[in-house]
C-alpha cells in the first residue's frame, strides 16, 4: 500500500511538471540557437528556433490538457519566449544582415528585443480573454526567422523595415483571436 502511494505521488509530480519541462526545452533550444548564431552557424540557429516554436506550442497544450496551468508556468513560458523568439531571431537577423547597417542595425536589433519583452510583460499582467493584444512574440520570432531565408533574394534595407514592423506589431493594441 505504501509503495503504491509513493508511486502515485511520483506520477502526479511528474505529470504536474511536464509542461514546465517542455517550456525549459524551448528555452534550451533558444539558448543553443543564440550560441550557434554567435559562432556563425546561422542555419542551425534557424532550425533550433523553429523547433523551439514547436515546443512552445506543445507546452501550453499539455498544460491545458492535464489541467496543470500555473502562474510559475506562465512566467517561465515568457522567460523562455524572450530567449527563443526575442533574442535568438534578433541575433540571427543581426548576424545574417543587420550588422551591415552599423548603429541603426544594432539599435533596431535591441529595439526588437525590448518590444518583445514589453509585449510579454503586458501579456503576463492582463487577464486571458480569448484574444492576444498585439502580435505574439512567437509569431514575430518565427516571421523574423523565416525572413532570414530571403536574405539572398531581397534588398538588405528591407530587413531593417521587417524588424521595425515586427517590433511595432508586438507592442500595438490590435486584437488577435487565440487559436
Amino acid at each position: 500500500m505504501f509503495l503504491l502511494d509513493v508511486l502515485d505521488q511520483t506520477i502526479k509530480k511528474l505529470k504536474s511538471q511536464t509542461a514546465n519541462v517542455i517550456t525549459l526545452m524551448n528555452l534550451s533550444l533558444g539558448g543553443f540557437a543564440i550560441i550557434f548564431g554567435i559562432h556563425g552557424n546561422l542555419r542551425l540557429s534557424l532550425l533550433l528556433i523553429f523547433i523551439a516554436a514547436l515546443a512552445d506550442r506543445f507546452d501550453g497544450m499539455i498544460a491545458r490538457k492535464f489541467n496543470i496551468e500555473s502562474e510559475l508556468g506562465k512566467q517561465l513560458d515568457s522567460m523562455s519566449d524572450i530567449i527563443s523568439f526575442g533574442v535568438a531571431p534578433a541575433l540571427l537577423l543581426y548576424q545574417g544582415i543587420l550588422y551591415e547597417f552599423g548603429g541603426p542595425g544594432l539599435f533596431f536589433t535591441v529595439f526588437y528585443i525590448g518590444c518583445g519583452a514589453f509585449r510579454l510583460a503586458r501579456f503576463n499582467i492582463t487577464e486571458s480573454n480569448g484574444y492576444f493584444t498585439g502580435l505574439p512574440i512567437t509569431a514575430a520570432g518565427c516571421l523574423a526567422t523565416l525572413s532570414y531565408l530571403a536574405i539572398p533574394y531581397i534588398p538588405s534595407h528591407t530587413f531593417l523595415f521587417i524588424i521595425i514592423i515586427l517590433s511595432f506589431l508586438m507592442v500595438s493594441t490590435f486584437k488577435i483571436r487565440k487559436v
